[in-house]
């Protein structure tokens, strides 16, 4: 139904898509980066659409698209977006935190990432002269670029920092107050190799953001992978077991709690002669592995159209931040999900939930009180946003 919607692109090289509500209307555009020309953007006009009637399902996510009459406009041109550079992956959150989405691009064969920031649907690169730029490696040497962003609260400052999995030395961009500061030397991940994905997820619940990143496989070269664990403050050491350096994946890998027991698992992929797509289960112990949270978002008619916005949590009736999470739009590499935003909270602690949306220029937010893991173990925790452009958050 490409054609039929206006989403018809006879040429092109994507491997990554972001379905994401850029313009906070309420439905999801659709932006392309492309490694062999300008990245595209598409608004959402779709109206008049309606749901068809299913028992069980949620149907206001599969709405009948033939009964609208309009469908998605190119929006390239006229909001900016439009950079040619050899772009491979992307992730969508509010980098200047001023209330629209911006959106971080990773640029391949020597080309400079890009740091795309919104002013009611125009965007602007201002990547130029900050750490983002080349995201650890070199600028202008075509054997090196970057192939997945990654947003994460990895030091739990409340503040989002920028991962770059690259052809070459990986690095952090940390947020602070001041502008992106690197610290990826500083905290012992920049190994220099090629690395095609990032995944970040706290595996072990005791409540910091631990680190996998898979090795390429280029050149005749089967580059390793590599399992990180915070280790207080900043630091990060290696702990990658066996079962994880045999199977060596490569282009893509997803935390997800598939089987529903409270810790995280792990998805994997690979060009192996079997095409390797591997589960591999997280065997922590059940007495820690409840030790966690998950928040999963929807707008108020059950939709999962809130990527780009902000999970915190913090102790219950307190101040103290626990974690920061993004909801994001599916920046996998090769994969997408809509998994919900995923806390370890060691001891299992109550917590307040505080939920920030983003678009128009406003953070509405909304906070959902003494919430207790435990009655959440086997399940997310499910709140349904309104979005308020009065600028205060409702929701359920």
């Amino acid at each position: 139904m490409a054609e039929e919607v206006g989403l018809l692109l006879n040429e092109g090289v994507t491997r990554q898509a972001s379905w994401v509500d850029y313009d906070a209307d309420g439905d999801l555009g659709l932006f392309l980066a492309l490694r062999d020309r300008a990245n595209r953007l598409y608004r959402n006009d779709l109206i008049g659409v309606s749901a068809p009637s299913s028992d069980g399902i949620d149907t206001a996510s599969f709405p009948d698209v033939t009964a609208s009459s309009a469908g998605f406009t190119d929006v390239t041109e006229t909001s900016g977006i439009g950079d040619p550079r050899r772009t491979v992956g992307a992730v969508w959150f509010d980098a200047d935190q001023d209330g629209d989405l911006d959106v971080v691009t990773a640029n391949m064969n020597g080309d400079a990432n890009g740091l795309w920031t919104q002013d009611l649907g125009s965007f602007t690169d201002v990547a130029g002269g900050t750490v983002i730029e080349g995201g650890g490696r070199s600028v202008g040497d075509e054997a090196l670029g970057t192939v997945r962003p990654c947003v994460v609260d990895f030091d739990n400052d409340g503040r989002f920092d920028v991962f770059f999995a690259n052809y070459g030395p990986n690095d952090i961009a940390r947020g602070t107050a001041n502008g992106w500061v690197s610290v990826g030397g500083a905290s012992g991940v920049a190994v220099d190799a090629r690395y095609d994905s990032c995944a970040w997820g706290d595996f072990d619940n005791d409540g910091t953001n631990d680190l996998y990143v898979n090795g390429t496989v280029t050149g005749g070269v089967q580059y390793r992978d590599w399992l990180f664990r915070r280790e207080g403050g900043t630091t990060f050491i290696d702990v990658t077991p066996p079962e994880l350096l045999e199977l060596n994946s490569d282009h893509a890998a997803t935390w997800v709690g598939y089987d529903l027991d409270g810790d995280l698992d792990l998805a994997l992929t690979g060009v192996g002669d079997d095409g390797m797509h591997h589960l591999m289960q997280n065997l922590l112990r059940p007495e820690f592995a409840g030790h966690s949270l998950k928040v999963r978002l929807l707008d108020e008619q059950g939709g999962a159209t809130r990527a780009g916005a902000e999970v915190r949590v913090y102790a219950a009736g307190t101040d103290r931040l626990l974690g920061s999470g993004l909801v994001d739009t599916g920046s996998g590499y090769d994969a997408q999900n809509d998994l919900p935003v995923h806390f370890g909270l060691l001891g299992a602690q109550p917590v307040d939930v505080v939920i920030t949306l983003v678009g128009l220029g406003l953070r509405t937010t909304h906070t959902v009180g003494d919430v207790d893991p435990m009655q959440y173990r086997g399940r997310a925790l499910t709140v349904r946003v309104e979005f308020d452009r009065s600028g205060s958050g409702s929701g359920r």
